[in-house]
């Protein structure tokens, strides 16, 4: 999957490739590192959001009958299990300014997970932050592409190079 990303990716004046510290996105950003010859800068900010859930498989049922997770479900528009939109959104927005100032008529590919680029195409689209998680449009070795216009920043595309191998695919979360 990550490498049909890279080959939609490859024709792009691509300058820098930066990614979060864990392990899944460094995978993932590998073969367009490989493919461009360009190595793979670690940025902390694209980190995926704190969250007290980490490493646990969660679905509807289990939300219901675990009273122990209640609690953590208390405001989910805050969100109470873990860092908050507005933080994230702020991290994730100082990464794309950062990488966007910091190529000259180039780009810069930003390899993160689902929420935090869900957050930043919400922040980008102006609207509001809180959400369903179970209704983010960010699948597998997908491709959210942005890009800036003056002062202003823009979503240029969304694509699933990919999709047709999602059927099979197996998330094991962020590692």
């Amino acid at each position: 999957m990550a490498s049909r990303s890279a080959s939609a990716l490859a024709t792009r004046p691509l300058k820098r490739i930066l990614s979060s510290p864990l392990q899944r996105t460094i995978e993932s950003a590998r073969p367009l590192s490989k493919e461009l010859g360009i190595d793979i800068e670690i940025d902390d900010r694209l980190i995926e959001g704190l969250n007290s859930f980490e490493g646990t498989r969660l679905n509807f049922k289990r939300i219901l009958t675990d009273p122990a997770l209640w609690k953590l479900l208390a405001n989910p528009w805050k969100p109470s299990w873990g860092e908050p939109y507005r933080e994230v959104s702020a991290r994730v927005m100082e990464a794309a300014e950062d990488a966007w100032n910091s190529v000259d008529g180039g780009e810069v590919v930003l390899v993160s997970h689902q929420v935090v680029i869900w957050i930043l195409h919400r922040s980008i689209a102006g609207i509001p932050l809180p959400h369903l998680p179970h209704q983010r449009r960010c699948s597998l070795s997908s491709i959210t592409t942005v890009k800036k216009v003056a002062d202003r920043w823009k979503e240029e595309s969304y694509r699933e190079p990919a999709a047709d191998l999602l059927e099979d695919a197996i998330d094991f979360g962020a590692v």
